[in-house]
Formats: C-alpha cells, structure tokens, sequence
C-alpha cells in the first residue's frame, strides 16, 4: 500500500494504529464512557471534532513556530488550544443538550487531558503531514477512536444481559473485553505490509 496516500492514512489511523486500541492512548474515556452506546457514539463524535480542529490548529502552529525558529514552544501551544476547543465543544453540548452533558459527566472536560488528542498533534508533525493528510489522520483517528468506543459500549449492553460468575463481574471483565478487542485489532496491522 501507498503509505502516502490518503486512505492509507485514513486506514492507518482508524483500524491498524487504533489509538485506543493499538496506541493504548485514550483509555479513560474508553473505559468509562463505554457502557451505552448512545452516550459512547456521542462522546466519539465529540473527540473526534476536537482532533479535528486540534490537528488543523497543530499543523498551522507547527508551520508558523519553524518560521519564527521556535519549535520548543510547540508542546504548550497545542496544550492551549486543545484546552480551549474542548471548552467549546463543552458550552456547545451544555447548551444544546443537557441531558448528554449530564450523562457525559466528568468525561467530557477530560477530553482536555486525553492523551489521544495530544498524541494526534504529536504523531502527525512527527510524520511531517501536509494539511490534506494531518484533516484525514484527525478523522481516520476519530473514527477509530469512535469505533472502539462503539464496539465496547455494544459488547458491555450484551454483557449485561448475560449470565456472568460474580468473580469477574464489573471492572475486571471490562477489562479482559477491552484486551480481546485490542487483540482483535492486532489482526489488522497486517494490512500496512505487502
């Protein structure tokens, strides 16, 4: 596969580098939002619209601090504006919807401190993406993040429904799903090598 291309990234960042799942990145949301799949659904679209201004933000910052030869400012600067676009995002869902606000509870704010998003803006100037590739790494990121909170939302509704020993009832079979479907993904990193 063209490792330049525009699916490729798309792929690369949703399936075969899962931040999730792959990277490990963003596991407080993952673990703790996932329990329905409305509110996980919601909460992944909220990410992933924060990694995508957060992305365009940390190109255009990464670009403007080597011009001025200031790259060692690179790390505050997309602390700050991923701060502020959660912020946003936040008086956005207050105002709109109440009801997910309440439900997102303590997890949307964390959105600020979720190491996914500032792992998105590191990863894609490390790479040295254009501003083409950073927008669709930010939405193959989301989607993927999305995806897995999706996926374990619907896996722990049907866990609920099932007939499980009391010993690994709560937490620790949260736990043991989350590291099967982290595996399951691990079947995917076959796809970026010919």
């Amino acid at each position: 596969m063209n490792t330049d291309s525009l699916g490729y990234i798309f792929i690369s960042a949703s399936l075969i580098n899962n931040f999730v799942l792959a990277y490990f990145l963003g596991i407080c949301p993952f673990l703790g939002v996932s329990g329905k799949i409305g509110t996980a659904s919601k909460m992944g679209a909220a990410v992933t619209f924060v990694m995508l201004i957060s992305s365009i933000c940390a190109y255009t910052i990464h670009y403007l601090l080597l011009r001025i030869n200031a790259p060692y400012l690179q790390l505050i600067s997309y602390i700050v504006v991923i701060a502020s676009t959660v912020q946003l995002v936040e008086m956005f869902i207050k105002k709109m919807s109440p009801a997910l606000f309440r439900a997102l509870g303590i997890f949307l704010p964390l959105i600020t401190t979720n190491c996914a998003i500032l792992g998105l803006a590191l990863f894609q100037t490390s790479k040295d993406y254009d501003m083409i590739q950073s927008v669709i790494y930010a939405l193959g990121a989301g989607t993927g993040f999305t995806l897995a909170l999706v996926l374990m939302a619907g896996l722990r509704e049907q866990l609920d429904l099932a007939d499980v020993p009391k010993l690994i009832k709560g937490t620790a079979l949260v736990l043991l799903v989350a590291g099967i479907l982290s595996l399951a993904f691990m079947g995917f990193s076959g796809l970026g090598n010919q």
